[in-house]
């Protein structure tokens, strides 16, 4: 039997801290391999404007591949540098799906409205900086959307 308190785990909840928008180059095709239909995408530039600000770096990549049910497991790990030329890697993992028909959309470049598809991934951080060394703890989760050679994500922190 469970012991009844007077309090409870707090209840998360979400601050915005940074927006990216961040340039990928023309995907690389590994064909289907035994997790899915797997596609390198080289991450070629992009700003983080917020709490966060910087520049990403080029040579990043997200090495992404779609399940048979058509979600797409992402795997983003690329570099910020920010303005006091501080480095922080950046790792997102996330997940991206939608009706066949507006994936067919998103996927040819279309801009789609984001309310109609999922794409919701779980960043991490790493840096020696101790200006930024609060992104070494914290749980953060990103909403994302894509454009025909972007990707913009908006970051929050979950307190």
């Amino acid at each position: 039997m469970i012991k009844t308190l007077n309090f409870h785990p707090p209840k998360p909840e979400l601050s915005f801290f940074s927006r990216a928008i961040v340039q990928d180059g023309a995907p690389l095709s590994l064909g289907r391999t035994p997790f899915g239909d797997r596609r390198i995408v080289p991450i070629l530039s992009g700003r983080f404007e917020g709490k966060l600000s910087g520049e990403v770096l080029p040579g990043g990549a997200d090495c992404q591949f779609s399940s048979p049910d058509d979600v797409a497991h992402l795997e983003a790990r690329y570099t910020i540098r920010t303005p006091d030329d501080s480095l922080i890697l950046v790792h997102n993992h996330g997940l991206r799906h939608a009706s066949p028909e507006v994936l067919k959309a998103v996927m040819s470049g279309e801009v789609v409205d984001p309310s109609t598809y999922y794409f919701r991934s779980t960043p991490s951080f790493e840096t020696a900086s101790e200006k930024y060394a609060w992104l070494n703890k914290i749980v953060s989760i990103c909403s994302g959307m894509r454009t025909a050679d972007s990707v913009i994500l908006d970051f929050y922190e979950v307190l």
